[in-house]
C-alpha cells in the first residue's frame, strides 16, 4: 500500500516556463457519510459516494516562471496566485487557497517557482446551497497535476490520479471522491480491495445494472449559508458519546452496500442510504454544541418520499448533507414519473422552487 512519502517526488526529469490547463471536476454525494477526521483530513470512517455529472467546477490554471520582474518578496519563497471566479477577483476565496499550497507544497515542490492564475466558475449557482469545495478542490488538484505531468512526462495515468485525489483531499476531504470514478471509495475497508484514508478510488467490485445511469434530483430547500461548518461538524466528532459506535456502523454499512451493488437489491439500498442520512443529522443533533441543519420543509420532503414509495412501489429515495438540501436518488428506468412527483409534490417545499437534475458521472475531464 502506497505511503504519503511515495507521492513526494525526488527530480523532474523536465522544465516548463508557462502554460495553462483546464479541467472540470464534478460533486459527489456520499452514500455513506463521512463525518469525523483524524489530523491531515484523514478520515474517521470509510465513505462511498456517487460521482455527479452536472454540478461541476471548471477551472482554467495559467501559470508562468517566475523572473526577475517578479518582487522579491514573491520570489523569495512566496506562494504567487491570482484567484477570479467567474472573471472576477475573489479576495475572500484566497486564504483558503494559500492554505491548501502550504499543506500540499511537500508533495508539488514546484508551486514557489510560478505565478498562478486561476479562473473557476461552477455550473450550478454559487448560492445553491451545494458544497463547491469537493467539486472546486477536485479541479485544482486536476490543474496542479497537469502541471507536474509535464515536468515529469514519465508519470503513469495511475500515479496521476492517485495523487491528484490525495491532492484534492488536503483540501475538502470529500473532494477526493471527485477525481476518478462513479462510484468511489475513501478510508481503508477491509473487503475493498486498493481501499486507503489516503486517496479515493474507483469501487473495485462488480455494479448490478441497477444502479447504472443513477438519477439524483437536489431540491434546494435553504441556498443560506450552511449553519455550521464541515470543519466544525467534523471537529464535534472528536468528544461525541456515539462517535465510536459511529465509525463500526460506517464499515458495517459499506460491506452491505458492497453486497447490494452486487445483487442490485433497491429495497436494500434504500434503507442503508437513509439510514446514513438520519444518521449524520443524529449526530448533529446530540454533539455539544447541538444542531438541527434540516429544515421544516425537509421533513415535509422526506415525509412526502416516503408515502409515495409506499403508495407507488417505486424504488426511490433521499439522502442529505449536512444542511437542509434533498437528494432524491431513483433508477434511470423511473425517471419519468419520479420527475413528475417531483414537480407536482416537491418543487413547493423548495426556495424559489429551484431544483437541479443531476445524474451519476464519471469524474473530472481535462477541457484543455
Amino acid at each position: 500500500m502506497l505511503t504519503t512519502n511515495d507521492f513526494i517526488p525526488k527530480a523532474y526529469s523536465h522544465n516548463i516556463e508557462s502554460g495553462e490547463f483546464q479541467w472540470s471536476a464534478p460533486s459527489n454525494i456520499a452514500l455513506v457519510k463521512y463525518w469525523g477526521k483524524k489530523d491531515n483530513q484523514i478520515p474517521a470512517n470509510p465513505s462511498v459516494s456517487f460521482t455527479l455529472n452536472n454540478c461541476k467546477t471548471i477551472t482554467k490554471l495559467a501559470f508562468a516562471k517566475k523572473d526577475s520582474s517578479t518582487p522579491l518578496t514573491v520570489i523569495n519563497g512566496k506562494f504567487s496566485f491570482d484567484l477570479l471566479f467567474e472573471g472576477k477577483p475573489k479576495e475572500d476565496f484566497k486564504p483558503k487557497i494559500q492554505k491548501f499550497l502550504e499543506r500540499i507544497e511537500i508533495y508539488l515542490p514546484f508551486l514557489k517557482d510560478y505565478h498562478f492564475t486561476i479562473d473557476t466558475e461552477n455550473t450550478f449557482p454559487h448560492s445553491s446551497g451545494i458544497a463547491s469545495s469537493a467539486s472546486g478542490m477536485a479541479a485544482l488538484a486536476m490543474n496542479l497535476m497537469s502541471i507536474e505531468k509535464a515536468l515529469n512526462p514519465e508519470m503513469t495515468d495511475a500515479y496521476f490520479y492517485q495523487k491528484a485525489s490525495l491532492l484534492a483531499r488536503l483540501g475538502s476531504g470529500s473532494a477526493c471522491r471527485s477525481v476518478k470514478g462513479q462510484v468511489v471509495v475513501w478510508g481503508n475497508q477491509a473487503n475493498i480491495g486498493g481501499s486507503s484514508d489516503l486517496y479515493g478510488v474507483e469501487f473495485p467490485n462488480a455494479i448490478h445494472d441497477n444502479f447504472k445511469n443513477f438519477q439524483d434530483t437536489i431540491l434546494l430547500v435553504d441556498k443560506g449559508e450552511k449553519q455550521v461548518s464541515s470543519t466544525v461538524g467534523h471537529d464535534l466528532m472528536h468528544a461525541h458519546p456515539y462517535a465510536e459506535r459511529r465509525f463500526e456502523q460506517a464499515h458495517e454499512n459499506l460491506d452491505k452496500l458492497t453486497a447490494i451493488f452486487e445483487s442490485g437489491n433497491l429495497e436494500e439500498f434504500i434503507k442503508v442510504v437513509e439510514s446514513e442520512a438520519l444518521t449524520l443529522h443524529a449526530m448533529m443533533m446530540t454533539s455539544m454544541p447541538y444542531f438541527i441543519l434540516m429544515k421544516p420543509n425537509t421533513l415535509q420532503i422526506i415525509n412526502a418520499i416516503w408515502k409515495f414509495r409506499n403508495d407507488t412501489k417505486i424504488p426511490v429515495c433521499f439522502t442529505l448533507d449536512a444542511g437542509a438540501n434533498v437528494h432524491v436518488l431513483y433508477p434511470e428506468n423511473v425517471s419519468g414519473i419520479v420527475l413528475q412527483f417531483i414537480k407536482d409534490e416537491l418543487v413547493g417545499f423548495c426556495q424559489n422552487g429551484q431544483y437541479i437534475c443531476d445524474e451519476i458521472g464519471n469524474g473530472a475531464i481535462r477541457l484543455v
